[in-house]
């Protein structure tokens, strides 16, 4: 059954992006980020559309990717007919769009303060005064909505033993940010070479989500739970209910079905994984921890959040987003101490290996160079036109 339906699944997509967009690949955070920096707080309204419903399909049909990433990009569309009906303008425009971001990770989450920093951090990629506001306020509303419809429960439960031995286990935690780097560099290997082979051959595009809908459902027959977006695996990894065999097959077949699903163009966000990914390997490592130095080490399920966190962070390149969506989305601040540690050096150790993000990434494998700063792109953001009517008016 699982089968079938990722294979028809993939198929669909395929057909989608076929006949439907403009581009050979589904949207993502990066477009969102994109269109915050360089398009006057816009997005393309059509490929917006077309990029939610292959997610849509792809979250229904077995693919191995998150809910997080469209439901980000469905919002940016959302902002951007709206800026286009009442005709708001640059600072006014992105700041909408910063507010419909904050607002649909805050209810997506149940976190407003971790809502407020992402689209801060992440999608503006600033923390002037102007914009806080009213991105705050959206985050609240955002949330009150949420808690309306779902309550107000966290989305993850820890155990009760999650202890910190502190000082002996802190250059631990740097360890796990080789995880994120894995991660990346094989998402964008696989991708790279899946495009060569296609161009190379000729391929279709609607063939290649439709053979990685296949593989993702050869997948799901011995592993149905790695599908989708994992949240219920994740949180087994949290109060520690895996053996560590198990979850060196469970972490190596996410990555897998992550990079299928990701290189074969279909839909979905990177969040969702990287939190599966991050909370398995964080367990596995502080199971061989404990067993090799019980006197100095804490409990397993605490290297578990604090692998969540670290693999998140590296991957959004949000240290101070990604540390407070960790507690909101537990409910446990008493583990900040590793949780900090944990993403700050893995941040810190990505860095050097991956420029700033996974997203940015994206953006500048599309020619788009926003990492270096605002001195790069802003002559973008500025037409000749523009320019040279505002100095005759100054001259007059």
């Amino acid at each position: 059954m699982a089968f079938t339906s990722a294979g028809f699944g993939g198929l669909s997509v395929g057909l989608i992006l076929h006949y439907f967009s403009v581009e050979d690949r589904n949207g993502s955070v990066s477009d969102v980020i994109e269109g915050a920096t360089l398009n006057n707080g816009r997005v393309s309204l059509k490929f917006g559309l077309v990029s939610t419903l292959v997610s849509l399909v792809t979250l229904t049909t077995g693919g191995s990717t998150g809910r997080e990433g469209p439901v980000v990009h469905l919002v940016a569309v959302t902002s951007t007919w709206i800026s286009n009906l009442m005709n708001v303008e640059d600072i006014s425009a992105r700041d909408l769009l910063g507010c419909a971001v904050a607002a649909a990770v805050s209810a997506s989450f149940n976190a407003p303060i971790a809502g407020t920093l992402f689209a801060l951090e992440v999608i503006l990629r600033h923390f002037a005064i102007h914009a806080f506001a009213p991105i705050a306020i959206a985050s609240v509303a955002g949330t009150i909505i949420g808690r309306f419809f779902y309550g107000n429960v966290t989305e993850f439960t820890l155990g009760n033993e999650t202890t910190f031995a502190f000082y002996s286990e802190l250059p631990a935690f740097m360890i796990l940010g080789l995880v994120s780097i894995v991660f990346i560099k094989t998402i964008f290997l696989i991708d790279d070479f899946t495009s060569k082979v296609q161009h190379k051959n000729n391929i279709p595009i609607w063939l290649r989500p439709t053979v990685a809908g296949f593989f993702s459902g050869i997948i799901a027959i011995k592993f149905p739970h790695i599908i989708g977006v994992g949240y219920e695996t994740t949180s087994n990894a949290l109060t520690g209910q895996f053996e560590l065999k198990t979850i060196i097959i469970f972490a190596i077949i996410k990555v897998v079905a992550v990079v299928v699903t990701m290189a074969g163009r279909m839909g979905g966000g990177i969040f969702s994984p990287s939190l599966m990914i991050g909370a398995l390997t964080g367990l596995g490592f502080g199971l061989l921890a404990t067993s090799i130095f019980p006197t100095a080490s804490g409990s397993e399920t605490l290297y578990a959040l604090a692998g969540m966190g670290a693999v998140a962070a590296a991957v959004l390149g949000a240290p101070i987003s990604t540390t407070l969506i960790v507690f909101e989305l537990t409910g446990n601040w008493q583990v900040g101490l590793a949780v900090m540690a944990a993403v700050s050096t893995s941040t810190a150790l990505t860095s050097k290996f991956v420029d700033k993000s996974f997203f940015l990434n994206q953006l500048t494998r599309r020619n788009l160079n926003l990492i270096s700063g605002p001195q790069f792109y802003l002559l973008r953001n500025k037409s000749v036109g523009n320019v040279m009517k505002k100095k005759s008016l100054r001259s007059n």
